[in-house]
């Protein structure tokens, strides 16, 4: 998802750690969220706020943490600089992980050099995934694919072939694909290109808005394009309606969008009633930075509409599968 950001930045939402820490009394009216409510976090700008704050006021423990990118030649940092172990991303993780909950680190984005295109095989695409996967016990991961990379059937290909062998090699691993999608649905090209190697994944995830929703109630429109969605997951696959919307996903974002959409509150609320009543593997957004008030501040620490801190991570949060 592209989302107000310098080097890099998209959207995306699960992992699971054993035993949940008890939330201080004064917090104990906050719901505890769903692992399918991962929120983005992004350390890159923003002024990323402190995921133990969050958690605190809103009940959610699960965070989508953006954004693995490519230094070089398919060697994953975080925004393809950032040092993959030992810096503020793992002080993130361990952070949110003290707290009882866990991360799904995003691969990709709207922008930046990413593995994607950037490794040359399958096989070291999935070798750049492990290395992460290796690095932190991961238990899901995001893969955001857009912009150029969503674009060339070859990279493509090669994703869905790293995907498959990342899927063998570690049991158990919950795959997130993040696509951008129009108002009536998403492209089919990777869905059926994923659907004919025979990889699955434990959500299609579409990110609806930055689809010339101006003027127009980006709640239905949501709607309207998961169930794009929802179709085309039933023609690719052979699902049910059922199965298609338990494998399948919302990421949405909260405010005034890259192309001037009005995501609201209520829009939310619109969200996490259709998620209630098809049971959707995912529900997320881009992202915690922008979930406060402007005051003044750049519009990557903001969302651009009146609110309270955390209002729409409280929305999602009431999600529970």
């Amino acid at each position: 998802m592209s989302k107000f950001l310098p080097a890099a930045i998209s959207l995306t939402t699960l992992s699971l750690t054993t035993g949940l820490l008890a939330i201080p009394p004064a917090q104990a009216a906050a719901p505890l969220a769903s692992s399918a409510v991962a929120p983005y976090l992004y350390n890159g700008w923003g002024s990323p706020p402190n995921p133990t704050t969050v958690s605190n006021a809103t009940g959610v423990k699960y965070f989508t943490l953006a954004f693995v990118l490519s230094n070089g030649y398919c060697n994953p940092q975080w925004d393809g600089g950032r040092a993959l172990t030992g810096g503020v991303d793992q002080r993130t993780i361990e952070t949110v992980r003290a707290n009882g909950g866990d991360v799904v680190p995003s691969f990709g984005g709207w922008s930046g050099n990413k593995l994607e295109s950037s490794c040359s095989s399958a096989g070291e695409l999935a070798a750049a995934y492990q290395k992460v996967i290796s690095a932190f016990g991961l238990k899901a991961i995001d893969i955001d694919l857009e912009a150029d990379a969503y674009d060339s059937p070859t990279v493509q290909q090669r994703t869905v072939d790293a995907l498959k062998k990342v899927k063998a090699d570690n049991p158990g691993l919950k795959v997130y694909i993040t696509i951008g999608t129009g108002q009536n649905g998403p492209d089919t090209s990777l869905i059926g290109r994923a659907a004919n190697t025979g990889l699955t994944v434990d959500a299609w995830t579409i990110m609806p808005f930055n689809f010339g929703g101006n003027g127009q109630n980006m709640g239905d429109l949501s709607v309207r394009a998961a169930e794009g969605l929802k179709n085309s997951l039933k023609s690719a696959y052979g699902y049910s309606d059922d199965q298609a919307y338990r494998s399948m996903g919302i990421s949405s974002m909260n405010g005034i969008t890259d192309q001037n959409e009005t995501v609201t509150v209520d829009d939310f609320r619109t969200m996490l009633a259709y998620a209630r009543q098809h049971h959707l593997a995912r529900l997320t957004f881009w992202s915690v930075n922008r979930d406060r008030p402007c005051t003044g501040g750049p519009a990557d620490s903001c969302s651009g509409v009146n609110q309270s801190d955390w209002d729409f991570t409280r929305v999602f949060a009431g999600y529970t599968g």
